[in-house]
């Protein structure tokens, strides 16, 4: 079973002060012309996404710069609301290693990735952690903890629809555009339950 874990662009929630994606139509077949075609303007952050090291490091890696297996591969869905605190970023690790998809975690539920558990996650080694909210930190204060992953090179998958997932072990796919220089990516995420 394959699950759309992506919002759509156009009707996407954004982080408080970012743009709203815009869609012009350039030229439409009822009018006419040879072929529909429109013409996009977001934000690299809308909807769902992913964080390059870049975005708040400037010596980190930009999006093209990072290897593709951070996106794709095994990974482990759990399920937590309220804040992630170390400990519960322990169990998190200690059930993904348990379902052997350690190396990716999403966290499903209104959940805020706290500074200790970002310290946990960075010291597993883990390639990407990603959730629902359109950061991964405190939505008033997000610096600390994208300091810390993405000081470990972990790359953050943010916006995430995971309702109906059940935790467990899955395979994802969220390759972002390759934006040369870019500090984020909108990506199509989606899950296929091994």
């Amino acid at each position: 079973m394959i699950f759309d874990i992506s919002q759509e662009v156009f009707s996407c929630k954004v982080f408080p002060g970012d743009p709203q994606p815009q869609k012009n139509v350039l030229m439409r077949v009822s009018d006419g012309d040879v072929c529909n075609l429109s013409e996009l303007s977001m934000c690299a952050h809308n909807g769902t996404h992913i964080d390059a090291p870049f975005h708040f490091l400037d010596g980190g890696k930009t999006v093209d710069e990072l290897p593709l297996d951070r996106f794709v591969g095994a990974c482990y869905v759990a399920r937590h609301e309220g804040d992630v605190s170390a400990e519960d970023a322990e169990d998190i690790m200690q059930k993904a290693r348990s379902a052997e998809a350690a190396e990716r975690i999403l966290i499903a539920g209104k959940a805020t990735v706290t500074a200790g558990a970002a310290r946990v996650f960075a010291s597993a080694g883990i390639k990407l952690i990603g959730n629902e909210s359109q950061t991964v930190g405190p939505e008033d204060a997000p610096k600390e903890v994208h300091l810390i992953l993405l000081g470990a090179e972990v790359v953050l998958l943010e916006g995430l629809v995971l309702d109906g997932v059940e935790e467990g072990r899955y395979f994802l796919s969220a390759a972002p555009l390759n934006l040369g220089g870019a500090d984020g990516s909108p990506c199509r995420a989606y899950l296929i339950r091994e």
